[in-house]
């Protein structure tokens, strides 16, 4: 498809004016013979000095705005409270915080010293917030004021008093207040780590599918590989970018990197919502974003096209095939599909000039910059094209293994590639194509049934809102197939029964992918991403099969 073809296809005449029309190895080897800072803090400062007037982040709520050059003497100061309060080069700094603006103040502060932040979700219960703190050696905890009723439930107190620091002017008595140390700092210069891309920035706790999170220790490489590798894959000048996510995922923290190559802003809504999203992007004049599925099921309106985004990126598979032209239909952008992990950042993507020919095929992409890409069996060896396989991915600038688990990490790798967990395959033209997680997989008689698959299936229903689907033991045939549908509001299991449900995944889905128990559910408890919480649905009972519809058995359990 040419760019003319492209450009009447998005409704957007203007959107991939300047779009690199590259051969995905022409751009995979020019972005990676490119020069990059040894350290975030020093990209973070050329930014400044290069775009000094140009805003850096605006935090909605709020409405504060600061320019790079305020932004940076914010962050001085920070890092000078910080040296302040004792914390060094090597020091792991745990920050538990909303989307306020101490929050990317004190990450690019950690990374002027040389100390590693370890971000703790605000959604966390006690026990989450006590194991992060534990298992990754915390030295000092800053949480937000209005967080704080957590503090009362902690068991293992593994951070002392004097070493907690309120953020904000509410909240117990008895602890240091950042704003005191803020002040007592001024005038205060702290001292400047040597930049090294290989030192450990972060502690990124992963989403925790199978048990407790992990601690990947990212390090300053990291960072600035995967925002220059968005920076050039997305193709088109962007000027102010959405974060629609919490800061404590690593999108956000990505996305601001990213926005250092041009300066560009960063917009923050303190609590990321649905509802707010489209409200956003039109009232701030937002040109990127991370779509939500969740906006398919708000009732149209015509600010649905009021907005300038020019490109969006979804990593993970989000959007499979029906999903992505739909979104694009109904919101007058495209979705650029990349594939990505906490643990390499992103490994492939589409390239811009090819969104809308590649739309709906559901392909993940090309290998990204930096990134080999490989299938492998259960053997360790690598598959032919069109065979399934695990995805494993190796390169610069990866997770340097997870803090103070050398088995997860073993574990983790096949030789120097990464093991996603995740099945694919690969065609003769070096696309990829996600099937589904390993993890995230029914094994239904010697047949592995992606999850996903059969979600997808079902949410293409038009009276279904979400869904969501885990094995159950069997044993006949080791496991079978549940699903939990959410219906659309004033729609009851008696207006759209089982059987409709069955004959609608019965054109969709092959025999052995077929549900084979349902469940009805008034709603479901997501993730701040606003995915299932999948986890909570396989622990809610040791018996999950009753109280669901058996299609073979044709009755209630």
């Amino acid at each position: 498809m040419n760019k003319i073809d492209i450009e009447k296809s998005s409704g957007h005449p203007s959107m991939f004016s300047d779009f690199r029309n590259e051969n995905w190895q022409d751009l995979k080897c020019r972005v990676e013979a490119e020069p990059l800072p040894r350290s975030v803090y020093q990209h973070f400062e050329n930014t400044a000095s290069a775009y000094p007037d140009k805003e850096a982040w605006h935090f909605i709520d709020t409405e504060t705005s600061r320019t790079w050059s305020q932004a940076l003497e914010l962050v001085d100061r920070a890092a000078a409270a910080l040296h302040l309060l004792g914390a060094r080069e090597g020091d792991h700094v745990a920050i538990m915080a909303t989307n306020i603006e101490e929050f990317p103040t004190l990450w690019l502060a950690l990374a002027r010293i040389g100390a590693a932040m370890v971000p703790v979700n605000a959604r966390y219960s006690p026990v989450e917030v006590d194991y992060a703190l534990t298992t990754s050696d915390a030295k000092f905890f800053l949480i937000e004021d209005e967080l704080c009723s957590v503090l009362e439930k902690l068991v293992h107190k593994a951070i002392p008093n004097e070493r907690l620091i309120i953020i904000g002017g509410k909240g117990p008595s008895g602890y240091t207040r950042w704003r005191s140390l803020v002040g007592a700092a001024t005038g205060v210069i702290s001292p400047v780590a040597t930049p090294d891309p290989e030192r450990v920035l972060n502690l990124q706790y992963t989403s925790g599918t199978t048990g407790f999170a992990k601690a990947c220790m990212l390090p300053h490489s990291y960072w600035l590989i995967c925002a220059l590798t968005h920076h050039q894959i997305a193709a088109t000048d962007l000027a102010r970018m959405y974060a629609n996510t919490s800061f404590y995922y690593m999108i956000n923290q990505r996305m601001l990197v990213q926005a250092m190559f041009s300066g560009d802003c960063l917009v923050f809504p303190k609590t990321p919502t649905t509802s707010r999203f489209i409200d956003h992007l039109v009232d701030y004049n937002l040109d990127y974003c991370t779509p939500l599925l969740g906006l398919m099921k708000q009732s149209e309106r015509d600010k649905d096209r009021a907005h300038h985004v020019r490109i969006s990126m979804s990593g993970l598979g989000d959007m499979s095939r029906g999903e992505q032209s739909a979104f694009h239909r109904r919101f007058h952008f495209p979705v650029q599909n990349i594939y990505g992990m906490t643990e390499y950042g992103v490994a492939t993507y589409v390239p811009a000039h090819q969104i809308i020919e590649l739309e709906d095929t559901g392909t993940i992409g090309f290998p990204a910059p930096f990134r080999e890409v490989r299938i492998f069996d259960e053997n360790g060896i690598p598959v032919a094209s069109g065979e399934h396989g695990e995805i494993c991915v190796r390169g610069t600038g990866m997770l340097k293994g997870y803090y103070g688990n050398k088995q997860a990490t073993r574990d983790a790798f096949r030789g120097k590639y990464f093991r996603t967990g995740d099945i694919g395959w690969q065609d003769e033209r070096d696309l990829f194509f996600l099937v589904g997680r390993s993890k995230d997989m029914v094994r239904r008689a010697s047949e592995n049934v992606p999850c996903v698959e059969v979600e997808t299936a079902l949410r293409l229903m038009p009276e279904i809102v979400e869904a969501a689907v885990i094995p159950v033991p069997d044993p006949v045939t080791e496991e079978e197939v549940k699903a939990y549908v959410q219906l659309k509001p004033g729609l009851t299991p008696e207006n759209v029964p089982p059987e409709v449900i069955f004959a609608h995944c019965e054109t969709r889905l092959a025999p052995f992918k077929m549900p084979r128990y349902l469940e009805y559910r008034l709603a479901f408890e997501l993730t701040e991403t606003f995915r299932v919480q999948k986890k909570k649905l396989k622990s809610e009972s040791d018996d999950l099969i009753s109280g669901s519809f058996d299609r073979e058995a044709k009755k209630w359990l």
